[in-house]
């Protein structure tokens, strides 16, 4: 592998002569291994970026959106942070809420399709900042960003792992009155729920492709299992009870302070769009293919999880009932059982929303570990020699999968201690992705209108080896669609390090952004001290001539 930081070519959506007849020099990295079923197109496209297919491209387009509506999971989602917009904002606050929070989504993940569809590598963010960055920041830039991505990742996994087990426990306080619930409990089913992903990841890798696609079609099939029987059995509240009800629960001075505090909620339910991103070197046609599944899951996940919102909202019914319920327990459950009359009924709706939750875990797993692997690649990791291996059997990165399995379960630990502490943890998702997001929307936005990208002044682009992939917003609407995706993230990290409710105590705090603060520092320390001279950008394993 040459010790050197890529220069960045231009990804001119090369012709089908121009992929035939380009000429590639291979340097090979060590663990490098030649997969079966690779695409000549793809192939060359990616060798553009420096990098040499080393993975099995098996994932098609309705399998890549399969992978990214698993891992957004809108609908389901949003049922486990309910509560959160309720408190803070109420019925109208959560609906309006969740259409910012769908227009803001849908606005990033346009502007980091644009970037995917120039450069669709399993890195993403970290790689598309040293594209964009100036050359004073470019490796400091995407070096951090590389650690806020890699972290976020991990946050994410193991969000999803811990929300499944405790899911699963809530449905036991559900149908046993008797059971005595234990945090050490959510913990060993945490672990189980990894461990079912981890076997999918390894041992059926190869139809992983297929499952996705199966995903999709559970998706769409469990909303309609779910909202059926919750419209028509559950009770109904007026439309003025809904649309224009607002509440504050949280104590905060003002209801506008109270409803931003809210919106993490629908946030959270929007997590892990750019999944599709990581296992880019995993899809046919991916400069298309990628760009269009993600936005395309954020249309269906919005539109699904406006319409489960809205029968939330209007199958409420007794307040009272639903704010009784235990500490351990999520309220959308008693809310199922409270609709059909019967905790077993309720508990056979919750079964679906666990199976899905599985699912999106076992995704999660798998985009995951793509990043690490990534990030190894290019020597931004400790041990980066190990983590950057592939299996030759299975062409699979399985020491990243490992690793990211065994994180996952030890930072469930930290739920056996404090169950606060353990959500600060998991609410770097949030803090990390969400700032990846920001470094990569504000340098293109910074790239559109400075005519640093081919297609608006070539002559720059000619000097910054930038040009437009087969998708982009064009003109006056790209920029503010750059625009409003910055100013989103912005509001969307700012209040993701707020707490719930005030006056504030030690247990209520949220101190995530203390994680988040050590993150931070300790990758900037970590680059000073070691990385500076191991981690020199995007390496390239693949030269074009």
């Amino acid at each position: 592998m040459m010790e050197k930081a890529q220069e960045f070519r231009a990804l001119p959506n090369p012709t089908d002569a121009d992929l035939l007849h380009s000429e590639v020099d291979i340097k090979g990295a060590n663990s490098a291994v030649e997969p079966q079923n690779t695409y000549d197109g793809d192939e060359d496209q990616l060798a553009r970026l420096g990098k040499k297919q080393v993975l099995k491209r098996s994932f098609g387009f309705w399998s890549t959106l399969g992978f990214s509506c698993a891992l957004l999971i809108t609908w389901e989602g949003q049922l486990s942070v309910f509560t959160t917009g309720l408190s803070n904002g109420g019925p109208a606050g959560l609906i309006y809420g969740f259409i910012i929070v769908w227009i803001g989504t849908l606005c990033v993940f346009t502007t980091l399709s644009e970037l995917a569809s120039m450069a669709p590598t399993a890195g993403g963010q970290y790689h598309w900042v040293a594209m964009l960055a100036p050359k004073s920041s470019q490796k400091i830039l995407s070096y951090i960003t590389g650690w806020l991505t890699v972290l976020g990742w991990q946050a994410q996994i193991a969000s999803a792992s811990y929300l499944t087990g405790t899911t699963i426990q809530g449905v036991v306080i559900l149908t046993c009155p008797s059971y005595d619930p234990q945090r050490w409990h959510g913990t060993l089913l945490a672990w189980a729920v990894v461990i079912c992903g981890l076997g999918i990841n390894t041992l059926v890798s190869s139809i992983l492709a297929k499952i996705e696609t199966l995903i999709l079609i559970l998706h769409i099939v469990a909303f309609v299992a779910i909202l059926i029987p919750l419209v028509f059995l559950g009770p109904h509240s007026s439309p003025q009870e809904v649309f224009t009800v607002f509440t504050n629960a949280g104590g905060w001075p003002t209801q506008g302070l109270s409803f931003f505090v809210g919106l993490v909620g629908p946030v959270f339910a929007f997590l892990g769009t750019d999944g599709a991103i990581h296992i880019s070197e995993e899809v046919r046609n991916a400069a298309i293919i990628v760009p269009r599944s993600m936005i395309l899951s954020v249309l269906i996940n919005g539109t699904l999880g406006f319409g489960m919102l809205l029968a939330m909202v209007f199958c409420l019914g007794n307040i009272d009932t639903i704010s009784s319920t235990p500490p351990t327990q999520y309220p959308f459950m008693a809310v199922f059982a409270q609709a059909v009359g019967s905790n077993s009924g309720g508990a056979g709706m919750v079964a679906v929303i666990i199976f899905m939750y599985v699912c999106a875990t076992t995704t999660s797993l798998a985009s995951s570990s793509r990043m690490t692997w990534s990030f190894a690649r290019d020597r931004g990791l400790p041990f980066s020699e190990h983590l950057s291996r592939i299996n030759r059997r299975t062409s699979l990165p399985l020491y990243p999968i490992f690793l990211t399995a065994v994180f996952t379960c030890l930072l469930a630990l930290i739920n056996i201690g404090s169950s606060v502490a353990f959500n600060d943890v998991i609410s770097l998702t949030v803090g990390g992705l969400y700032s990846s997001y920001l470094i990569c929307c504000t340098l293109l936005l910074w790239r559109r209108c400075t005519g640093g990208i081919g297609g608006s002044s070539q002559d720059t682009a000619q000097k910054t080896g930038l040009h437009w992939g087969p998708f982009r917003i064009p003109g006056v609407l790209g920029i503010a669609v750059n625009i409003v995706a910055c100013a989103f993230v912005i509001i969307v990290i700012f209040f993701s390090f707020w707490p719930p409710a005030t006056p504030t105590t030690a247990e209520s705090m949220n101190y995530s952004v203390l994680v988040f603060g050590g993150i931070i520092l300790f990758s900037i320390a970590y680059y000073l001290t070691i990385a500076h001279r191991t981690y020199l950008g995007p390496l390239t394993e693949v030269e074009v001539r």
